[in-house]
């Protein structure tokens, strides 16, 4: 009896099933038929790269998308831009090259305040708490750098 029901059941989905794909499938097709021929005329075929492309990422002159063939105006304003960049960023190099002739790279500097972590960018106060950062001592007799803990500067003598 169970074997008869599912048969039974079996029947009326294969029946509506193809009740649908008669009335319905049909009208289903038509309708995809028509929207691809819609859409046909909203999209070229690259010859070379065989993409289907919108109007506007297609070069009529050509008979090619813009990837495979680009503007000719458009990518010369792109390489005049790309190059003004590069020049800007050369001559910022430059002047930052420039600069840094100047720097005391031998002075030590802390970076980070060690009471509130702020950043201290190397200064002898913190911005954020005003602490007196580590700083090397210097001779007060010749100006060079005292070692850490020196009582006496070791090139002139002078009392740290």
């Amino acid at each position: 009896m169970v074997g008869h029901r599912r048969s039974r059941h079996q029947g009326a989905s294969e029946a509506a099933d193809g009740l649908a794909g008669h009335s319905y499938g049909g009208q289903k097709d038509a309708a995809f038929s028509r929207a691809i021929a819609n859409a046909e005329g909203h999209f070229n075929r690259c010859p070379r790269c065989t993409s289907h492309v919108r109007d506007r990422c297609w070069n009529p002159g050509q008979g090619l998308c813009l990837h495979c063939s680009p503007d000719t105006a458009a990518e010369a304003q792109a390489a005049r831009q790309r190059g003004l960049n590069d020049m800007a960023g050369q001559r910022a190099y430059d002047e930052g090259r420039r600069r840094g002739s100047s720097y005391d790279a031998t002075t030590p500097r802390q970076l980070v305040c060690p009471q509130c972590s702020a950043e201290t960018r190397g200064g002898a106060f913190c911005m954020s708490c005003g602490h007196h950062l580590a700083q090397a001592a210097n001779c007060t007799g010749c100006s060079q750098v005292l070692p850490t803990g020196a009582a006496f500067c070791p090139a002139c003598g002078t009392r740290g």
